[in-house]
């Protein structure tokens, strides 16, 4: 579906192609665990691939409480450079390095801990420092080895998860834990067969003000959603523009959606071009980063290419095996979502079908295939399509409007109903576009409404805003055993 950049227009899913995905093999560099008996233990590990890597540096403090501190390390070689960074601010100095605290992690009390990380990048090799200091105070010790993640395309262990049900009334990330494809399934933490049901964001540099804690508080119990996908443009005003600012917008709506126990899909929301090569170093910035940031959360899933459009599936399976290793190195279990030709229709929009994917698909474990359609625009034949690529592929309905490919015009109850009585059937998880307030058909809320404080209730929805809350507030009956 191709989407008319602008925050009130949306989508024109026509065009599009198709593109492999294969994997190849990260590197996992176990670092140092230095230790200083005075003051100070730092523990730096770092998972890499050609040409960079992303390095996660735990602090300790053993001494007196501090409030603000200072990290230095040297590089041990001359080719390795700091790049985008979070949770501290980086300088570099010929090898020398300096990460400076931030307000709100940098107290310290004695036996407290902070992680910070950065993503880099090395010309020959990537040794790991050696020796580190806190506030002046030098942090040595021996090496101790760190487990590197398995293989991205080592198989899911075999032993059966447990099978003790969970209370009733938790979260659905409480209920599911992580989650794992089982077949053309999505299954949870206890082998089952679930499916997630939630909504999208709107482009971020237009509708942040729409996701606040009022906004997802409703999203979570009044809409008692599963699910929240952050749509992050890449162009159109988006991560091109501020990729640090961006990347700490996603992860803290990660952070939202884990506190309120959603899944949270992060969208690298592509558009045009639509050959996903052209944002290939961006990705591998923006996945390295996220990945690292997020890598011990359970509730995060990867949507690596909105809608790849006109170029081919071969092109689209190139891309996703570079991307992937970038997210395996730091998060080896997470559920990686990869568009399809055609604006995400598998192919149907150019006049193709899904028998390319099925017939070549990506090698990797725990990968699923995006599908979007509009239901006022795509009708029957894109649902024949869809049950049929069903019985061989794990799809993943990141997207789709009630209303036309536009994204605006009324809607269309009728198509939308027997959409979603089809992915219910089949258990396909969806995000529907879009939360925001944006003027078009497919906005859940009024326009005005996300410059308020009201968003619980059907006062504040628009029609096709009630008809999702009406279908997504129904019982999960997630199965735990």
């Amino acid at each position: 579906m191709q989407k008319i950049p602008r925050p009130t227009r949306r989508h024109l899913l026509a065009a599009g192609a198709a593109a492999a995905l294969t994997i190849g093999a990260s590197a996992f560099l176990p670092v140092a665990n230095a230790m200083a008996a005075p003051g100070c233990a730092v523990t730096y590990t770092t998972s890499s691939w050609t040409g960079g890597f992303t390095a996660n540096i735990t602090i300790k403090n053993l001494g007196d409480a501090v409030n603000g501190w200072t990290l230095g390390f040297n590089f041990p070689d001359a080719g390795q450079r700091v790049g985008q960074g979070w949770s501290a601010t980086y300088q570099q100095s010929g090898q020398a390095v300096t990460a400076q605290s931030l307000s709100w992690n940098g107290a310290l009390a004695s036996g407290a801990s902070t992680t910070i990380g950065f993503n880099g990048s090395w010309a020959g090799s990537n040794p790991a420092p050696t020796s580190f200091t806190l506030n002046g105070t030098v942090c040595t010790g021996a090496t101790t080895p760190t487990t590197p993640p398995p293989s991205p395309t080592t198989p899911p262990p075999t032993t059966p998860p447990p099978t003790t049900p969970p209370p009733v009334g938790q979260t659905p990330v409480a209920i599911n834990g992580q989650l794992r494809v089982c077949g053309v399934n999505l299954c949870n933490q206890y082998g089952r067969p679930i499916q997630l049901r939630g909504m999208s964001t709107h482009g971020l540099q237009w509708f942040a003000r729409c996701y606040n804690d009022a906004s997802l508080d409703a999203l979570a119990t009044d809409w008692r959603a599963d699910l929240l996908r952050i749509s992050m443009y890449v162009q159109e005003g988006g991560y091109e523009t501020n990729p640090s600012g961006f990347t700490d917008r996603v992860n803290t709506l990660v952070d939202e959606a884990g506190e309120r126990g959603l899944y949270a899909l992060i969208d690298f929301h592509t558009l045009t071009p639509g050959d996903p090569m052209y944002n290939l170093d961006r990705a591998k910035t923006f996945f390295a980063a996220v990945s690292a940031r997020n890598a011990n959360r359970n509730n995060v899933i990867y949507e690596i290419a909105n809608e790849p459009n006109g170029v081919s599936w071969q092109t689209i399976k190139n891309y996703a095996e570079q991307v992937i290793p970038v997210i395996r190195a730091n998060d080896p279990d997470a559920i990686v979502i990869v568009g399809t030709r055609a604006w995400s229709s598998l192919g149907v929009s150019e006049g193709g079908n899904s028998t390319e994917v099925i017939n070549n698909p990506v090698n990797a474990s725990n990968v699923m295939y995006a599908f979007h359609f509009y239901a006022a625009s795509h009708r029957d034949n894109y649902r024949a399509e869809v049950e049929r690529a069903a019985a061989r592929l794990p799809l993943f309905v990141t997207e789709f409007g009630t209303v036309t490919y536009t994204g605006g015009g009324a809607v269309d109850a009728g198509s939308s109903t027997a959409w979603l009585d089809l992915l219910d059937r089949l258990k396909i998880s969806y995000a529907n576009w879009t939360y925001s307030d944006a003027d078009e058909g497919s906005a859940a809320f009024k326009p005005g409404t996300c410059y308020g404080g009201t968003y619980a209730g059907t006062g504040v929805l628009t029609e096709s805003g009630v008809f999702m809350r009406n279908r997504i507030r129904t019982p999960d009956n997630f199965p735990t055993s």
